[in-house]
C-alpha cells in the first residue's frame, strides 16, 4: 500500500486509532474489503479490512477440486446484495479507515469511511441501515458508534428493509453455474452480442474470471488475440512472474476488477471463453497492447471481432516506442533506409511460386521473396521415380498453376514492394540445404496483395511462426484469413479432387524427338509459346502450351555474340557484348507469351526460327540495337530486308558491335618445340558429329572429294533403281543405305533391330545415329561398299581432359563443343591410344587454338593428369588454365573447388 496505508498500528494499537487512507481494490463480502495504496514503480501493497461490530451473509464457495466428497456452498440469503451494495459504492474509490482490533492470526477489524476523513459515510452503518447486515450477537451499545448501529438496525427493522423484509430471502441466492456443458454452443447462442458481466478475478493481464449476468455463469475469459506475461507455477507450488507479469495484472485489475462490463463472446478454448471485454472507458485488449503489456497471438487473433489490424497497430505503437515487454525490441528492417523499405519496381521474372526478380529504378536487379508464404511442395514420401530428375515446376502439384498465376499477373508490370524482414543466410545441415540471405516483402499491384491472392486460391500456404518470431508479413492476419477461406472452399492445395498432372516433354537436345516433332512445328506456322529461360541473346528455352513440350530455340537470320553462357571473367575472342545481348533478350521476352515460326533444326536437336513479341521480330530488334549482325542464311527469309535496314541503321550509329573498339588480339599459339618423345603431326579434318559423352567423329579432309563423288554416284544409282519399300529385312551388323531427315540416302550400318518400325542405324561416313523404320532402309549396292571406300567417320576423344559425369555439366560441355566445331574444319593430332578410341588434341584451323584447352579455360571440364614425361609441358599448360577458371569461378567452379568433399556427388574422382 501507499505510505498513508502502511502506518497501521500493531496488534496492541494506540489508544486513539490512526486514520489511514487507501483505494478499494475489491469487495470480498458484505463485511470485508481489500484496500490498496498508490502504485510507485510497480503494483502497490494491499491489505484486507474487516468491518467491526457487524456481520453480513457469506457468499457461495465452490468445493475444492482436491476434496472429491466436498460440495459447493451456496450464498447465504442477502449475502450477494450486501456484496453488490459495497461493490457499487466503493470499488475504485478512496476511503479512510481505522483499525480497532487485530487478531493473532493477523485479521484486522476496523471502521471504514467513504472519502478522505472520518466525516464521510460510515460504511458499516449504511449496510445495517439498508438491512444488508446485522450487529454482531451479544454486542452491547456502550459507545456512540455502537449506539448508532443499534439505531440503524431498529430503523431497518421498522422499515422492513433487506433481511428484515417478509420472506426467507431465498430470491437473493444466486444459482451459480461453474461449468458450461457445451461451450461452443453457449458462445454461438449469444451471436457475438455484448453480455453484461462483472469481473470477479484477474488471473493475469489477459485472463479473467467473469460472472455473466443475468444467468450467473462463472466463466474464465481469455482476451482474444493477445497474451500478457504470466505467472509460472513452480514444482513447490510457488509462482514466478515473467517480466512485467505483475504490472500487466495490476493494469487490468485497476481498471476491470469488480467493474460492470460487457463481454463479446467470440470463441472457446476447452472450458475457457475467448472474448473482448468492453468498458465505458475503452477496450482493455487494445490498451494492454498499446502500453506494451501484451503481444498479439496468431492462434486467436482471427476471432477478434473488431479487426485484427487494430491489434497489430496497437502492438506496433508499443514496439516503436519500446514500451515494457518491447524494451529490447529491434525492428526487422531497422537497418534499412526508407528508400530500401518501400519502393516501386518492375517484375522481370517469377521464381517458382514464392519469389520474383525485380528491376529497380537504379537498373539493378533484386530477388524478392513473398513474406510468410510457402510454395507448393511434395508431401510425405517422395513417389518420384528415382531414375527421373525432379522438375519442380511440373512435378510438384500446383507449382505450375502458382507460377502461372504470378507470371500472368506480374511479368513486365510495376509493383509496390514493402520489405517486411531480411532473413539472414543459413548454413546447410544434414536435412536442410543452405540458404543465402533473402529479402522478404509484401508485394502489391493495384492495391492487391499478391501473396494473399495466391493463398486465397490455394496455391500457397502460410508459414506458422513461434510467438516471439517477429520476422513475418506485415499483413500476416490477412494471409491467415485467406488460407482459412481457401481451406473452407477446398481451393487448390486444399482440394479433395485429384491433383493436376503436367506431362511436359522436354525435347531440348533430344535429336530423335526433335526430328519427329519438326514437321508439325513447320506446318503450324506461328505457334504460341512462353519463354522459360534465356541462355544467350539468341538461344532460348520455350514452353509450347498446345504441344505441352519444352524446346531449345535459336533465333534465325542473325549472328549474335557468343559466349553469353560463360560467366564474367573470360571474354571470348571476337565476342563482346554477349552479356548485353543476353540481358536485352531477357528483359524483352523472359516469361512472356510470344509467337514462334520454326524453319529448321540443327544436329543437336535445337529448333531454328523467328520469334515475335507484340508484333516485333526479336532477331530484327537485336540487330537494330547493335547487339547482333545479319547472318548470310537470312537471305532466304521474308525478314531479310528488315534485317538489312536495321543493320544499316545500327552501323551508322557506330555503337556496340559496330563501334570502333579495339579487339583483344587473338591468343597466338606459338609452335613450341616439344620434347622429342611427343609427336605433333596435325592433319586437317572435318568434325561431323559430337556424341553425348564428348567423343566426336571426323572425316579426313584429304579423302573428302572421294566421299562427295561416291555419294553423288550412289544417289544417281538409287534414283535410277530405287529400293522397293519393305523389301529390305535389316539384320544387326549389315551395311545398308538409310534415308536421312533431309530426304537423301547415306551409307549406314545396322546396330540393333527392335522391330521393323525401330531399327537403330549408324551413319558410317558422318558418325551420327538414328532410329528408323525398315521402310526407310535399303540394300547397299556393292559398287559403293566399304571395300570401295572405307567408312569415313572416325571416332576420337579429347586428350588430357576428364568428361563430367554430372548430366547437366556434361551437357554444357557438349553444347559448347557443338557450337564451336561441329561441321567445322579443324586440325587433329593423335596423342595416345586407349581401349575405345584414340585420344587427340584438336585445334581450330584458323586460330590454331586448342579446343580442349578452351574447354578447361571455360571451366567446362577438368584436367586429366597423365604422368608420361612427354606430356608434362602440355599438362602444365592445361593445369594453369584450370587454375584460372577456378579463380574466376567459371561453370564447374562456380561454387569453389568442390573436389575435396563432393567429388562423387559432382561426378568426379580425383
Amino acid at each position: 500500500m501507499a505510505s498513508s496505508a502502511q502506518s497501521g498500528g500493531s496488534s496492541g494499537g494506540p489508544a486513539v486509532p490512526i486514520v489511514q487512507r487507501g483505494i478499494v481494490k475489491m469487495v470480498l463480502s458484505g463485511c470485508a474489503i481489500i484496500v490498496r495504496g498508490q502504485p510507485r514503480g510497480g503494483p502497490p501493497p494491499e491489505r484486507q479490512i474487516n468491518l467491526s461490530n457487524i456481520r453480513a451473509g457469506n457468499l457461495a464457495r465452490r468445493a475444492a477440486a482436491t476434496q472429491p466428497d466436498a460440495k459447493d456452498t451456496p450464498d447465504e440469503p442477502w449475502a450477494f446484495p450486501a456484496r453488490e451494495f459495497l461493490r457499487k459504492k466503493l470499488i475504485g474509490k478512496e476511503v479512510c479507515f481505522t483499525i480497532e482490533n487485530k487478531t493473532p492470526q493477523g485479521r484486522e477489524y476496523g471502521m471504514i469511511y467513504l472519502g478522505k476523513d472520518t466525516n464521510g459515510e460510515n460504511i458499516a452503518e449504511s449496510l445495517v441501515a439498508e438491512g444488508l447486515a446485522t450487529r454482531r450477537e451479544g454486542m452491547r451499545a456502550n459507545n456512540p458508534e455502537q449506539n448508532r448501529l443499534a439505531e440503524c438496525e431498529e430503523q431497518a427493522k421498522a422499515a422492513k428493509k433487506g433481511m428484515w423484509s417478509e420472506g426467507s430471502g431465498s430470491h437473493t441466492i444466486r444459482d451459480l453455474k461453474y461449468t458450461i456443458e457445451n461451450p461452443r454452443h453457449f458462445v454461438d447462442s449469444h451471436h457475438q452480442k455484448p453480455v453484461n458481466a462483472i469481473i470477479e478475478h484477474v488471473r493475469d493481464g489477459s485472463v479473467v474470471r467473469a460472472l455473466l449476468l443475468p444467468d450467473y455463469y462463472l466463466v474464465t475469459v481469455m482476451l482474444s488475440g493477445i497474451k500478457c506475461p504470466t505467472f509460472r507455477r513452480e514444482a513447490d507450488g510457488s509462482e514466478t512472474p515473467e517480466p512485467f507479469a505483475a504490472e500487466a495484472k495490476f493494469f487490468t485489475e485497476s481498471r476491470l476488477l469488480q467493474r460492470d462490463v460487457q463481454i463479446i463472446l467470440e470463441s472457446c478454448h476447452n472450458q475457457n471463453v475467448l472474448g473482448t471485454i468492453l468498458h465505458p472507458n475503452g477496450n482493455i485488449t487494445e490498451l494492454l497492447l498499446k502500453e506494451g503489456f501484451a503481444r498479439c497471438v496468431d492462434w486467436s487473433i482471427a476471432v477478434y471481432t473488431r479487426g485484427a489490424e487494430k491489434l497489430r497497430a496497437a502492438e506496433r505503437f508499443a514496439k516503436e516506442r519500446r514500451l515494457r515487454i518491447w524494451r529490447d525490441y529491434v525492428a526487422p528492417t531497422a537497418n534499412l533506409d526508407q528508400k530500401d523499405k518501400q519502393f516501386v519496381a518492375k517484375v522481370m521474372q517469377v521464381l517458382n511460386a514464392d519469389a520474383i526478380v525485380v528491376k529497380l529504378n537504379s537498373g539493378d536487379y533484386k530477388t524478392i521473396h513473398l513474406s510468410s508464404i510457402r510454395p507448393p511442395r511434395l508431401e510425405g514420401e517422395n513417389t518420384q521415380d528415382k531414375n527421373k530428375k525432379l522438375r519442380p515446376l511440373y512435378d510438384i502439384p500446383y507449382m505450375f498453376e502458382a507460377r502461372e498465376f504470378l507470371r500472368k499477373k506480374l511479368i513486365g508490370k510495376k509493383v509496390n514492394v514493402t520489405v517486411d524482414y531480411i532473413r539472414p543466410a543459413s548454413p546447410a545441415t544434414e536435412t536442410v540445404p543452405a540458404f543465402s540471405e533473402r529479402t522478404c516483402a509484401t508485394v502489391t499491384i493495384g492495391g492487391i496483395n499478391i501473396a494473399e491472392a495466391l493463398v486465397s486460391k490455394g496455391l500457397a500456404t502460410v508459414i506458422r511462426y513461434r510467438q516471439d518470431d517477429d520476422q513475418r508479413s506485415s499483413h500476416y492476419d490477412e494471409l491467415l484469413a485467406a488460407e482459412a477461406r481457401a481451406i473452407k472452399n477446398g481451393k487448390g492445395l486444399h482440394s479433395k479432387k485429384e491433383v493436376p498432372i503436367h506431362r511436359v516433354a522436354d525435347i531440348s537436345g533430344d535429336t530423335q524427338k526433335a526430328k519427329q516433332f519438326l514437321p508439325f512445328l513447320q506446318r503450324a506456322g506461328r505457334s504460341e509459346a512462353v519463354v522459360e529461360y534465356v541462355f544467350s541473346g539468341s538461344r532460348l528455352k520455350l514452353y509450347l502450351p498446345k504441344e505441352t513440350c519444352l524446346i531449345t530455340f535459336l533465333l534465325a537470320g542473325i549472328e549474335c555474340p557468343r559466349g553469353a553462357r560463360n560467366l564474367p571473367g573470360l571474354v571470348q575472342e571476337g565476342e563482346p557484348f554477349s552479356e548485353e545481348a543476353t540481358l536485352f533478350t531477357k528483359e524483352l521476352v523472359l516469361q512472356r507469351e510470344v509467337e514462334v515460326e520454326v524453319e529448321s533444326m540443327d544436329k543437336a536437336g535445337n529448333f531454328i526460327g523467328w520469334l515475335h513479341m507484340d508484333g516485333a521480330n526479336l532477331s530484327v530488334l537485336l540487330v537494330e540495337h547493335a547487339l547482333s549482325k545479319v547472318h548470310f542464311t537470312a537471305e532466304r527469309s521474308a525478314y531479310y530486308k528488315s534485317l538489312l535496314s536495321a543493320e544499316e541503321a545500327a552501323k551508322q550509329k557506330k555503337e556496340k558491335v559496330w563501334a570502333h573498339y579495339e579487339e583483344q588480339p587473338a591468343e597466338e599459339v606459338t609452335p613450341v618445340l616439344e620434347e622429342k618423345e611427343r609427336s605433333a603431326s596435325y592433319k586437317p579434318v572435318l568434325v561431323t558429329e559430337i556424341t553425348d559423352d564428348l567423343h566426336f567423329y571426323v572425316q579426313d579432309v584429304e579423302t573428302g572429294t572421294q566421299l562427295e563423288k561416291l555419294m553423288e554416284n550412289m544417289r544417281n544409282d538409287i534414283s535410277s533403281h530405287p529400293p522397293v519399300e519393305g523389301s529390305y529385312a535389316p539384320r544387326r551388323g549389315d551395311s545398308c543405305i538409310a534415308k536421312f531427315v533431309d530426304g537423301e540416302w547415306y551409307r549406314a550400318r545396322v546396330e540393333k533391330v527392335e522391330s521393323p518400325a525401330k531399327v537403330h542405324v549408324f551413319y558410317i561416313d558422318y558418325g551420327n545415329r538414328e532410329i528408323l523404320p525398315s521402310t526407310r532402309l535399303g540394300t547397299l549396292p556393292p559398287a559403293f561398299s566399304t571395300r570401295v571406300l572405307p567408312a569415313q567417320a572416325t571416332e576420337y576423344a579429347f586428350a588430357f581432359i576428364q568428361v563430367p559425369q554430372d548430366e547437366d555439366a556434361r551437357t554444357d560441355a557438349v553444347d559448347s563443343v557443338v557450337r564451336d566445331i561441329q561441321n567445322t574444319q579443324c586440325l587433329l593430332n593423335v596423342e595416345h591410344l586407349s581401349a575405345t578410341c584414340p585420344h587427340v588434341t584438336l585445334q581450330f584451323a584458323d586460330s590454331k587454338g586448342d579446343v580442349g584447352l578452351g574447354l578447361v579455360k571455360e571451366g567446362l571440364v577438368m584436367v586429366e593428369v597423365r604422368k608420361e614425361k612427354q606430356f608434362q609441358k602440355v599438362i602444365t599448360e592445361y593445369l594453369n588454365a584450370q587454375e584460372s577458371a577456378k579463380s574466376a569461378r567459371l561453370n564447374l567452379w562456380r561454387y569453389g573447388d568442390f573436389r575435396a568433399d563432393d567429388a562423387d556427388e559432382f561426378g568426379y574422382s580425383r
